[in-house]
């Protein structure tokens, strides 16, 4: 696939051109250039996420233009330097609109076509906002923080007696979060005037409309109501914009914000959402890349409007810029065709059919987390939580204490971190509910550290009656899912992977999911490895592959149980190996390590053997599966490496 981008080189001719060719009208073609710039940084937008793999169209789209007036005309950032105490700063909040606002960047020349084209690549750019990049003011991805972050900066600001505004871009079903009506009180007690909120209100959550999923009411009187400055204008229009903006600029005394209404997809019409939404019942260009012919299609209108709106200026046609060919290699290494996460919400829609005891909870998550099916099959026992997992896991409390039986189910770095305090009163109660963390783990890295959860066994394992369980495959995946419905007893953790399965991994003939026990998967006496999910027991597994040709024997052992043991399972399985490993999809810390460590300790299971954990030391990286893998040096060639090292 040919991917073509528009070099900086075309910015700049933009707008250096002379003005005053439309009509005479020099403000009208300063307009008219934003507006152009606006465009053209939405294709080299959507050729970054095609390029990339991965991204977020939508709401790139619908904030271009915003974020298009912020830089090249209302702040002083790019002027004074990113650095300079007296900036105004700018971040996102909702995040998902950052590869929007690298085009931005890159067109203005504050990151190089070199670091613009290696978004969710190791080294490159995050598939989130992440301070590490230049120009990003604040880290993002997890939402609801944004407008708290933003007022610590403008006291600051007024602390150290500097210039300078804070400008805040959030999303409109963000508002689903508390936390944002806490940080509203607050900016508005300490009348925080260089705080200006700009809502990119284009109505539309990951897939569903706001207003379905948890309607924010009537928005100008429940901000006038927090005591802030409310205005409204067209998002997508510069005119509006320039005349919002003029406005606000006089305010003092109390904070701002601005709700522009605006179009998800904004730019290319099959992404537009009215017509999505009109024509396919569901959003689909919230996540992901395009598919080849949806790349061309896009980027065929992007371009023809761009090159009318140069003719419009006395300006010669675009010069683009190939970027990738037919030759280059695909965004992701081989993979299988089995998804657990697919599996999951297969057997939850199976299950719910056997068993009417239960409900399923969601966080606005129900495509990511396959369950749809599950939803329009049983509707009346599904709950749409919206972006609040908080409240989410306090009403399961509240349904658990009368008698209901909840699923709830988020990403695992959002659920195990913000929900923590109310998973852990509700498991205080003695209630019996099943948490279900999407997302776990390293991969995939391309969203970014808000999105990677490796902290989620440690934070569960703390929690009292809790059973913590992570599937290796598809099937494994229901027999999980069916003991934690028919057959525990202690409220239960269930992590999935979200991507697709390296291989899918084979379980024995005779298997049988028994608690506390695993499942050996390759033999050998000389070493023994545990690990769990379909990732990291493909790498071990490829480990054992490799060590078999030097003649090393490593036994690979699946342990779906990560928290809990068959102490005499695994004094058999240990056998007679001298070196005991433990491969995590986690932090080092608070994983299947440090339990197994802990009971091998207690049971005198480790005298005369060597105990060593792998896993993620350090912050996450970001980029493609197999070099976050190597980085970390979690693959199989490394792991193979580390073990002989220890011989």
């Amino acid at each position: 696939m040919r991917i073509n981008i528009i070099p900086r080189s075309e910015f700049v001719r933009v707008r250096q051109a002379p003005q005053g060719y439309f009509a005479g009208q020099a403000s009208g073609d300063e307009l008219k250039k934003l507006t152009l710039i606006a465009d053209m940084c939405r294709l080299n937008t959507l050729s970054a996420v095609k390029r990339a793999g991965s991204g977020h169209l939508g709401s790139s789209f619908s904030a271009m233009d915003i974020v298009v007036w912020l830089y090249y005309r209302e702040m002083n950032t790019v002027e004074f330097g990113f650095k300079h105490p007296d900036r105004d700063i700018y971040f996102s909040s909702k995040g998902h609109d950052v590869p929007g606002l690298y085009s931005v960047f890159f067109s203005l020349g504050v990151i190089s076509e070199e670091l613009f084209l290696k978004l969710r690549r190791l080294g490159g750019l995050h598939g989130h906002p992440d301070v590490s990049n230049p120009g990003i003011e604040a880290n993002s991805g997890s939402l609801g923080m944004g407008i708290s972050k933003g007022r610590g900066m403008a006291w600051s600001k007024n602390y150290w007696r500097l210039g300078g505004r804070v400008f805040v871009m959030t999303g409109d079903g963000e508002f689903q979060e508390g936390q944002n009506y806490e940080a509203l009180r607050g900016a508005a007690h300490l009348g925080q005037d260089r705080l200006i909120v700009i809502m990119d209100h284009n109505k539309v959550q990951s897939d569903k409309l706001v207003k379905d999923v948890g309607d924010l009411g009537n928005l100008e009187e429940k901000f006038l109501s927090f005591g802030w400055q409310v205005e409204r204008c067209d998002g997508n229009d510069f005119r509006a914009l320039k005349t919002v903006f003029k406005k606000i600029n006089l305010i003092s005394g109390k904070p701002t914000i601005i709700i522009t209404d605006t179009v998800k997809g904004r730019g290319v019409s099959f992404m537009e959402h009215p017509r999505v939404l009109r024509e396919k019942g569901l959003y689909k260009w919230h996540a992901g890349a395009p598919d080849d012919a949806s790349y061309a299609a896009a980027s065929k209108e992007l371009l023809e409007k761009i090159n009318i709106q140069l003719a419009e200026l006395w300006l010669n046609p675009i010069i683009t810029k190939v970027i990738c060919d037919e030759k280059k290699p695909s965004a992701l290494p081989p993979h299988s065709e089995e998804y657990v996460v697919k599996a999951y919400g297969q057997a939850l829609a199976e299950l719910g059919s056997i068993y009417n005891n239960f409900i399923v909870l969601d966080a606005d998550l129900a495509a990511d987390c396959h369950l749809r099916d599950f939803e329009n099959r049983f509707p009346k026992r599904f709950i749409e939580a919206g972006i609040a997992e908080q409240d989410m896991v306090s009403m399961a409390g509240g349904l658990a204490r009368q008698g209901i039986f909840p699923i709830i189910n988020s990403f695992g770095s959002f659920l195990a971190s913000r929900a923590n305090e109310q998973i852990y009163t509700n498991a205080c109660e003695g209630s019996k509910i099943i948490c279900v963390c999407h997302y776990a783990g390293l991969i995939p890295a391309g969203p970014g550290r808000s999105h990677q959860s490796l902290r989620d066994i440690s934070l569960f394992g703390a929690i009292p009656n809790m059973t913590i369980i992570q599937p290796c495959n598809a099937l494994e995946t229901r027999l999980a899912l069916h003991y934690c419905i028919s057959q525990a007893t202690q409220n239960c953790m269930l992590r999935l992977n979200i991507g697709p399965s390296p291989r899918i991994i084979q379980l024995p003939q005779e298997y049988i999911f028994t608690k506390g026990r695993g499942a050996v998967l390759t033999t050998g006496d000389d070493a023994i490895i545990f690990a769990y999910g379909p990732v990291m027991l493909h790498e071990a597994s490829i480990a054992s592959e490799i060590l078999a040709k030097k003649e090393f024997g490593l036994k690979v052992v699946n342990m779906p149980w990560l928290n809990l043991v068959d102490v005499e399972w695994l004094r058999e399985i240990l056998g007679a190996a001298a070196k005991i490993f433990v491969l995590e999809d986690h932090s080092t810390i608070g994983g299947l390590g440090d339990f197994l460590l802990n009971q091998l300790v207690s049971h005198g299971l480790l005298s005369g053997k060597t105990f060593q954990k792998f896993g993620v030391v350090g912050l996450p990286e970001c980029g493609r599966p197999d070099e976050v893998l190597k980085f970390h040096g979690l693959d199989g060639a490394t792991l193979a490496e580390r073990i002989t090292n220890n011989i």
